[in-house]
């Protein structure tokens, strides 16, 4: 048995509550109309205004057919008349719902643009609010995913070519193989298998598959470790590396390996971007958190780009990847993970004056 669909269910719908309702008022009709006829003739009889004893049979038969033939023109009428205006109504309903149909043929050959136009039926309007709604969160996320396919295309091409081009001079015997085109060669490779790991970090902790063992962390060895480590990367005549967490601090709710990877990504970022001047690392207690911000004196980032600065693949100068190695997935994994653990991450910058990154832990 075919499937009906919503346009004839409602029309069907429609019909059958108006033939119960005229079917309904037949039935009572014909019971009940001959009958209170005929008490009306003796109501009339008893008041002496005339007698029609002998006429009675005759009268109440010509009622009853007179009755007969305007019940069934009247069935005829309504019927016609509710039928049409179903049929209206129904089409009217099932637009948008048909509407809807359409555009999403249109979304799965790809074509993201169309939207359904607003209803005069508030329920249906407010699904057509939402489809919507659900239609430009689509054409977000195939955004998203055409500019990660090309800068992704684009980050593995630079090392590639790179790659590509010593070995078929080495092969062509153009260049000798010397220790310091070998260690180019490495750095490429490690630069890969960088971008290969970031991914995968990525992927897991966009996900939800990353491990996160929240426990009670003391933030000031870590810290100082991290100060400590990183100070023996940074030159003489290069930015000094500051401390700024009192040894009291409150311990927090965390993952100490989730969070010392936050810091590493934060640092080395203010490392890479920071020639002079100071790189400080702060925790503050406020109310049930505690902030740890890493402010640097840095190139700082434009204030038309800081709504970008978590996004994979975002840089501020697209040539400075070529400089610093760096993949640009590094802060939008940071953010997950403080997301993860039940924080949030901040940043402030002044282009030409640096930046401020800052995220919090819940105090345990």
């Amino acid at each position: 048995m075919p499937k009906l669909s919503l346009g004839a269910r409602l029309f069907i719908s429609h019909l059958l509550v108006m033939m119960v309702g005229l079917g309904s008022f037949v039935i009572i009709a014909k019971v009940s109309s001959p009958r209170m006829f005929v008490l009306r003739l003796e109501q009339l009889e008893r008041r002496g205004i005339f007698t029609v004893r002998s006429a009675r049979t005759y009268l109440v038969e010509g009622f009853q057919n007179a009755w007969n033939r305007s019940a069934i023109l009247s069935v005829i009428v309504g019927a016609s008349a509710a039928g049409g205006v179903s049929y209206i109504f129904s089409k009217r309903i099932t637009k948008p719902v048909k509407q809807m149909e359409s555009i999403t043929q249109k979304f799965a050959a790809g074509d993201l643009a169309e939207r359904v136009p607003e209803s005069a039926i508030p329920e249906l309007n407010q699904l057509s609010v939402s489809f919507n709604s659900m239609a430009s969160s689509l054409g977000d996320v195939e955004q998203r995913r055409r500019e990660l396919v090309s800068d992704l295309t684009h980050e593995l091409r630079t090392p590639l070519t790179v790659m590509r081009g010593y070995l078929e001079e080495l092969a062509d015997g153009r260049i000798e193989g010397t220790p310091e085109l070998y260690l180019r060669l490495i750095r490429e490779t490690r630069r890969l298998e960088r971008l290969i790991h970031d991914l995968q970090e990525l992927s897991k902790a966009e996900a939800g598959y990353l491990s996160i063992d929240s426990q009670k962390l003391n933030l000031h060895p870590l810290l100082s470790s991290l100060v400590d480590r990183f100070a023996d990367q940074l030159l003489e005549e290069g930015p000094s590396l500051i401390l700024d967490c009192p040894e009291d601090i409150p311990l927090v709710f965390g993952d100490r390996d989730r969070t010392e990877q936050i810091l590493v990504n934060l640092l080395g970022n203010a490392i890479r971007y920071t020639e002079l001047g100071s790189i400080v690392v702060k925790a503050t207690k406020q109310h049930r958190q505690v902030w740890i911000s890493v402010t640097d004196t840095g190139v700082g980032i434009a204030e038309d780009d800081l709504p970008y600065v978590f996004e994979r693949f975002w840089r501020a100068d697209p040539s400075r990847s070529s400089h610093s190695g760096g993949t640009g997935i590094g802060l939008a994994i940071a953010r997950r993970l403080v997301e993860l653990q039940g924080g949030k991450i901040e940043v402030e910058s002044k282009l030409g004056k640096g930046s401020i990154f800052r995220f919090c832990l819940p105090v345990a």
